[in-house]
């Protein structure tokens, strides 16, 4: 499967604010917080739908995997979404290990898997 995507009882805002703290506490650092909703307002379109898209990286994982393989850079920073769809809050993001089998890298997948573990830990945690 593609992605990791799950449901939480919690409003966007407060499931963006916690999962800032559960990345923090992981080491991740949020490089981005873009509200794609009012982005596309800006431009013109009517898009509704609260769309919240992190852009997230820990430095010494992205130096790791970048210092095996460049092209790996075509999958950073990490993204991970916060969505309403039909009432519900969602979060998701796609899985590392999905993204990385384009590389033909095995120690890479390895880091991969690690990442997507620690970045589940953080979506569950803040759900």
């Amino acid at each position: 499967m593609f992605d990791y995507t799950v449901e939480t009882s919690k409003s966007k805002d407060e499931a963006v604010r916690d999962l800032e703290a559960n990345l923090k506490d992981e080491e991740f650092g949020v490089l981005w917080n873009f509200d794609l909703t009012a982005k596309l307002q800006e431009k013109g379109t009517d898009f509704n739908t609260p769309y919240t898209i992190l852009e997230v990286c820990n430095p010494q994982e992205a130096n790791r995997v970048l210092s095996e393989d460049l092209m790996v850079g075509y999958f950073l920073p990490c993204k991970i979404v916060v969505y309403e769809e039909e009432g519900i809050t969602k979060i998701g993001m796609p899985k590392p290990s999905a993204l990385i089998q384009m590389v033909n890298n095995e120690s890479i997948k390895e880091i991969a898997v690690d990442i997507e573990e620690r970045l589940i830990g953080c979506i569950d945690k803040t759900v």
